[in-house]
């Protein structure tokens, strides 16, 4: 018989999604098939999946901590945010519509029967499912046509643990405010608390864990303190996006865009010694000293064009340019690179056209049509063959294309400006694959050193490590029903 536990936090970016994760690893450690769950994810930063649709990084992350594939079920319904105010809505991997928040409400009760569809089947195949839950249950004026905690929890009978972040402060107030917020019913669906990303000496907690016990009546699963090697996975925000503080090596800089996707791109770089990678944050100018400038993809491409004008870096991108400094652009920073973007439907916000950056010749048109495949290209300076994935809309031609950045299926992808220091790609995770990185690399005379796979993996084996050293894993699992 299948059972299940959910992870739910006192609100957004407390560590849900890094200790089931932890679990998932820990629980697959112990000859159990497991499988991650999350009715609901909002984030850009997606995963193609192995059907053909698309879920958030982190349950792709998760997936490989259980040693599977990613899949559609295991996030059905995923929001991407294209404005302040609407989003995308992926069902089981697929577009359904954009919706505004206020009109999002209305779906979210037809939504409750694909997300329970998707767990059931997850539920057939696994012998355990660890669920993720979204935002927090303390957000009550949300509780009705709830998808993502309480309500998906009650639909589908799953209780829940409650997790508590003390490095922002009043973790106590956090879970004994969220249970006295809460419907009693609900409250009595969660089997006990944990408290993450602790620094310092635990002991000097003893008190506040006690007294959110006997507040709370709940089973306390431990304390777990800060895990250093976070940083090394994905992030699922683009707000957690980390990179070492190196002073010396070849200097990348990325734009920080308002709508930036598929951000993990440039994971693989940041932990090569031999570079020094910078995310540019809003209101700062592009160093003079850059040698690499990364345009990263977007969910808004005409917008995050707008934002990037907003802070000046157009200008700036001009500067390095003539100054001898190489630019890339992947998918919608591609895009931006040329000479147009025209959105005649409206695909990503109000129909229309804008100029690009005039550094790629090449214009694009937005299409309905979405590309969501996995493909084996082959890099065509170096000639070396990588493992990548295409999401996104748009379609890209131009003079430029006939210099193209890679191969895919023998047919040219991407584009390459007559000066050969402006390269543009649709292809996501590129730097990723060891050996391409190890070849773009020594095209700045930086010799890669990491295996980036092999990576993950330790700090997944270690993040298990972590949490069995410092939480009740083992009474984690066993509250599972």
């Amino acid at each position: 018989m299948s059972r299940a536990i959910m992870i739910q936090g006192t609100g957004s970016n407390v560590g849900k999604s890094m200790l089931v994760a932890g679990l998932c690893r820990a629980a697959r450690r112990r000859g159990l098939s497991v499988a991650p769950f999350k009715p609901q994810n909002m984030s850009n930063n997606a995963a193609v999946t192995s059907n053909g649709g698309e879920i958030g990084r982190a349950q792709a992350l998760q997936a490989l901590a259980c040693g599977l594939a990613p899949h559609t079920d295991m996030n059905p319904v995923l929001l991407k945010p294209e404005t302040d105010v609407g989003a995308q809505v992926v069902v089981q991997g697929k577009r359904l519509t954009t919706a505004k928040a206020r009109d999002y409400a209305k779906l979210k009760p037809q939504l409750l029967g694909s997300v329970l569809e998707s767990f059931e089947r997850l539920k057939a195949a696994h012998d355990l499912i660890i669920v993720e839950g979204a935002g927090s249950p303390a957000e009550v004026n949300l509780r009705q046509g709830d998808i993502a905690n309480m309500g998906f929890a009650e639909a589908a009978d799953v209780p829940v643990i409650l997790t508590g972040d003390i490095d922002r402060g009043g973790v106590i107030a956090q879970i004994v405010g969220t249970q006295a917020v809460m419907a009693p019913e609900d409250a009595n669906r969660v089997s006990g608390f944990i408290i993450n990303k602790f620094r310092g000496d635990p002991q000097l907690f003893d008190d506040g864990y006690a007294l959110i016990a006997t507040r709370t009546g709940w089973r306390g699963f431990g304390t777990a303190p800060w895990f250093p090697e976070a940083w090394k996975l994905p992030a699922e925000d683009a707000l957690d996006v980390r990179a070492p503080d190196r002073s010396e090596g070849l200097h990348i800089v990325c734009l920080c865009l308002s709508r930036m996707a598929n951000f993990d791109d440039l994971d693989p770089l940041a932990q090569e010694p031999g570079v020094r990678l910078i995310m540019l944050q809003r209101g700062l100018p592009i160093p003079g000293d850059a040698d690499l400038v990364i345009l990263p993809g977007s969910k808004s491409t005409r917008g995050d064009l707008a934002f990037l004008r907003a802070q000046g870096w157009d200008i700036d991108l001009m500067a390095h340019h003539r100054r001898g400094g190489r630019i890339l652009g992947i998918c919608g920073g591609y895009q931006m690179l040329g000479d147009s973007i025209d959105d005649p439907q409206g695909i990503e916000g109000p129909p229309g056209k804008d100029p690009g950056l005039g550094l790629l010749r090449i214009d694009t048109v937005m299409t309905a049509d979405k590309s969501l495949t996995e493909v084996q290209a082959t890099h065509a300076t170096s000639g070396t063959g990588f493992h990548g994935y295409e999401i996104h809309i748009g379609r890209s031609d131009g003079p430029d294309r006939a210099r193209p950045f890679a191969f895919v299926a023998g047919q040219p992808e991407g584009a390459i400006s007559a000066d050969h220091r402006v390269m543009g790609s649709y292809l996501h995770g590129m730097f990723r694959d060891d050996a391409f990185r190890a070849a773009w690399l020594a095209g700045f005379g930086v010799t890669a050193t990491q295996s980036y796979d092999a990576g993950v993996e330790a700090a997944l084996d270690a993040l298990a490590d972590h949490l069995e050293t410092h939480l009740d894993v083992a009474g984690i699992l066993a509250a599972a029903r």
